[in-house]
């Protein structure tokens, strides 16, 4: 079974899973295969933003299940975990609607948001609405990679287009990282 086959049978799937658990660059990928015709945009745009979606919506029950368990607790008092909480108590909607955009915050967020009093129904809302943005957002940001690399390369075989997608999205996490270790170090400077 070829590459492309796998993608056309399972690539929502694999985007949906992805987007749930890994996150921006599922959706990434998800563009560049759009770009390529082997899924329409609008599923791959889609099946991030429900995946997204899900993976949170997860994530927060977990942390409003666990919230009464000493370990979590004690984990809500680490500088990261004990920032997270002070950023949502001051701004709860902004930070229920940005924080799926702030390197390092994205997992543990939901899990903290979970632990708080913020109502079900209310992060429900906010949570669809972000990854809405966030689907389409990065989805985009993939099927436009994904066109440059064919302006600037030409048709390349689709695993090459694929590994350069995912290099790139590598370069840009690590940057992304080494900037907020910068910049958390410039603080406790």
């Amino acid at each position: 079974m070829s590459i492309e086959l796998l993608i056309e049978h399972y690539g929502l799937l694999a985007i949906f899973l992805g987007a749930a658990f890994e996150g921006e660059t599922a959706a990434f990928l998800g563009g560049v295969i759009s770009h390529r015709g082997l899924l329409s945009y609008w599923s791959a745009s889609l099946a991030a933003t429900a995946g997204s979606f899900a993976g949170d919506q997860f994530w927060f029950f977990a942390g409003r299940y666990a919230a009464r368990w000493g370990l979590v607790r004690r984990l809500m008092e680490r500088p990261t975990l004990a920032r997270a909480t002070r950023l949502l108590e001051r701004y709860p909607t902004g930070f229920i609607l940005a924080f799926r955009f702030l390197v390092g915050l994205r997992t543990i967020s939901p899990i903290v948001i979970g632990t708080t009093r913020i109502a079900t129904g209310k992060f429900i809302v906010l949570n669809a609405a972000a990854a809405l943005v966030w689907g389409q957002l990065f989805t985009a940001l993939g099927y436009l990679f994904g066109h440059g690399i064919q302006q600037t390369l030409g048709h390349l075989p689709l695993h090459r287009h694929l590994l350069i997608a995912i290099g790139a999205a590598a370069v840009v996490a690590a940057a992304a990282l080494a900037f907020r270790k910068m910049k958390l170090s410039a603080r406790h400077s």
